[in-house]
């Protein structure tokens, strides 16, 4: 088992050729293959890995606290835990993710080592290269209570989410966040939904065939028929085919682009919240240092410059995570939007060319 993880080291590995190939089902639990190129081009590490292994990854991530500015970083989300079998609760944390055969959250995985291992700061962490390189599995040992704590968050985040930060471009970019994190999900859900109901088409149209096809009957007065029902059994039958595709296509393109932007729009939110925390952790190192009697007023202002200090170092180093994220998130939708169409155009062409030798065929039976 990996032990203690030390920071510092160097990636051995092609940050944008890691690939996620194939998901294993083990019972109620699924294991990722993944895929990694050696930086000098003399071969791969092959690594079997499940979803607590990613989750001991992103915890060693989130334990940096002795990295200057580590509360500005926006780190990569990680998708909710899923199961082969997976609960309706589950199901509804995944969206997305959780159509198919499980191949699309297996690409969600993709990206958010790909994002990990292309990031300057998290990438240094020898976490992230024993997670891609070594045979052992990681450690199953409980991550520390680290500073990214989740129930603490939830009850600061009612107390100190309406106060106004000293930076407008702060200020601006918690609105503009706040409004972008609830457009996202909503378009999420309602893409969401337009697959769902493609897919209940796709299974229609099927069924629809299957039963044209048991109405296909041998025998001289019953061969018109059958004829017209075998046809508009093939009719349908690529009608399902054509609509399977669609959703596929909407899936892997589109629908992944807008679960990472929504699932990256809630991580910026959590940066800006931590800042925030830090900044009414600084205004009240402030007011006490000014408060305080001489006795205590060199430590008091010694606490206050380590908090400003701190201050600075998020504010800094968020400043710049922001504007990596911004082209970031506008270059992966173009991305995705780009791809969506293209292969739209490809499945319509093609079930354009299906249905003109279907249309001439229903032609020939008049």
């Amino acid at each position: 088992m990996m032990e203690e993880v030390k920071e510092g080291s160097v990636l051995s590995v092609q940050g944008d050729a890691i690939k996620v190939t194939e998901v294993v089902k083990d019972g109620d639990n699924l294991t990722f293959i993944i895929i990694s190129q050696k930086l000098s081009g003399t071969g791969e590490y092959h690594v079997a890995r499940t979803y607590d292994d990613f989750d001991w990854l992103q915890q060693h991530l989130f334990s940096q606290e002795d990295v200057p500015g580590i509360l500005g970083v926006i780190f990569p989300p990680l998708p909710a835990k899923a199961q082969a079998n997976a609960s309706a609760k589950v199901v509804k944390q995944l969206g997305l993710l959780a159509l198919g055969d499980w191949t699309l959250y297996g690409a969600a995985l993709e990206r958010f080592l790909q994002q990990v291992a292309s990031h300057s700061v998290l990438n240094k962490n020898k976490a992230v290269e024993d997670f891609l390189t070594s045979s052992e599995a990681p450690g199953r040992q409980k991550s520390k209570r680290n500073i990214f704590g989740r129930l603490s968050q939830a009850v600061e985040e009612k107390r100190k989410e309406g106060h106004k930060d000293v930076e407008d471009f702060f200020q601006n970019e918690r609105d503009l966040n706040h409004s972008l994190t609830n457009c996202t999900k909503l378009a999420a859900e309602k893409f969401l939904d337009v697959a769902q109901t493609e897919q209940k088409i796709a299974v229609a149209c099927e069924h629809f065939s299957a039963a044209l096809q048991m109405c296909v009957e041998s025998g001289e007065d019953k061969q018109a028929f059958s004829r017209v029902c075998k046809t508009l059994s093939e009719v349908f039958n690529s009608m399902g085919k054509h609509m399977s595709g669609v959703v596929e296509n909407d899936l892997n393109t589109l629908g992944l682009g807008l679960d990472l932007e929504s699932r990256y729009q809630d991580s910026e939110k959590e940066m800006l919240f931590r800042r925030t925390c830090k900044l009414v952790e600084l205004e009240a190192a402030t007011r006490n240092a000014e408060r305080a009697k001489p006795v205590k007023k060199p430590v008091m202002e010694e606490v206050k410059k380590t908090a400003e200090t701190e201050f600075n170092q998020i504010s800094a180093v968020a400043k710049n995570e922001i504007k990596d994220f911004k082209r970031a998130r506008v270059q992966l939708l173009r991305q995705a939007l780009v791809l969506w169409c293209e292969k739209q155009l490809v499945t319509a062409r093609n079930n354009a060319e299906q249905l003109t030798l279907h249309l001439e065929t229903v032609r020939g039976l008049a």
